[in-house]
């Protein structure tokens, strides 16, 4: 499918967004490590940091753009598989610290060992080994996702009822991961981290590596996504998206459509949290949150639901408007970000880029109706 559409050629907007994205991978990080600090251009390193995190964002609006703009799955959850990956990501880091840690067992992590746990459980065997810890990063939430989405869309839960499912998942997750008894570090989570790969996680050369691969991903995410909403499975899920009951009765299988897209989407959801953590510090059960879920739906809407491109400007847009009103007026952080929303519904439906698109578009078919009007 990728190889059939690389071969037609990519949207011209798809394209430049990808060379824009790759020329950031790579600018920023050689910024801040060949540039001495005094100089205009250096980039510092909790920039590079805060960057990466924004990456990190835009992939996930990426995932939940797929299944909301292009297959009508309005997912109030998708917090939850980016925050399994990043769990199954920093159950790895806790296993590199070994003797390091504060009790200095060489075995058990910190918290367990606070928590009198007399031997690892079995389920954090296997995260010694990086190959082991990237499969479930991808596995974890892909599979939570494909039984979820078995059944909830084989019981044809839809619109409403089925974002309040998935919200009620997250929540569920959330309560779930602050017991202590759970194995994952109770409302602390875990950090702490050493080293990533055998690298220092806090050396500058693998924050900058780090950043690059969120970039890497953000633009790979952008080209599988794009491939899957060209091919024949993109309309099918546009036609599952603007009349599902027609393409039911066409024929098509709505439920495994969905499920497909749905499992999908949580795997890069679950990419983009394992990026995440080593890069922030530190993962709990906070990031399970709800709100986070809604502000990831917000991103998309601001940006264009439906366009890719979109959902990307609008997770870096709507964070570094946060990450400027948290530390100015913090206090009218939640007020901007609802009064954005409320904007963005009433004034720019399309959002950023779909508005732009359709005013382009428009300007488009007026120039070249201008010489047909003339002769």
């Amino acid at each position: 499918m990728i190889g059939h559409f690389l071969v037609k050629g990519l949207d011209r907007g798809v394209a430049i967004t990808l060379l824009v994205v790759l020329a950031i991978g790579v600018l920023i990080p050689a910024s801040n490590l060949l540039l001495p600090e005094g100089h205009a251009l250096h980039v510092p390193t909790y920039l590079l940091t805060l960057f990466g995190k924004y990456a990190t964002y835009a992939t996930l609006a990426l995932a939940l753009d797929l299944v909301w703009g292009y297959c009508g799955i309005l997912s109030l959850g998708h917090g939850a598989f980016f925050a399994l990956g990043g769990y199954a990501m920093g159950m790895y880091l806790m296993r590199q610290i070994g003797s390091r840690g504060v009790y200095g067992n060489p075995i058990l992590p910190d918290f367990m060992v606070f928590l009198n746990w007399k031997e690892l459980p079995w389920y954090w065997h296997g995260f010694d080994h990086f190959g082991f810890a990237l499969v479930m990063v991808v596995l974890a939430p892909g599979l939570l996702a494909f039984v979820f989405g078995w059944f909830a869309f084989r019981s044809r839960v839809t619109g409403v009822y089925l974002s309040i499912i998935t919200q009620a998942l997250t929540y569920a997750l959330l309560l779930a991961f602050f017991r202590n008894d759970m194995g994952f570090g109770g409302n602390n989570g875990l950090t702490d981290f050493k080293d990533i790969v055998g690298y220092n996680v806090q050396s500058a050369g693998t924050r900058a590596t780090l950043f690059f691969l969120s970039c890497l991903l953000v633009a790979v995410g952008l080209l599988v996504t794009s491939a899957i909403v060209k091919s024949k499975l993109g309309k099918v899920l546009i036609a599952i998206r603007d009349a599902e009951s027609r393409t039911r009765f066409i024929g098509y299988r709505v439920a495994t459509f969905k499920t497909v897209v749905f499992t999908v989407s949580a795997m890069l959801a679950g990419l983009a949290g394992a990026l995440y953590v080593p890069q922030v510090g530190i993962i709990n059960p906070g990031e399970f949150a709800p709100a986070n879920s809604i502000e990831a739906v917000i991103w998309v809407a601001v940006g264009g639901r439906g366009t890719l491109v979109g959902a990307i400007v609008g997770a870096v847009a709507v964070n570094w408007g946060k990450t400027w009103f948290t530390g100015a007026l913090p206090e009218l952080w939640l007020f901007a970000l609802g009064g954005l929303f409320v904007l963005v519904t009433l004034f720019l439906p399309k959002g950023i880029v779909g508005t732009w698109s359709a005013w382009t578009a428009k300007r488009r078919a007026a120039r070249d109706a201008a010489p047909a009007a003339a002769e």
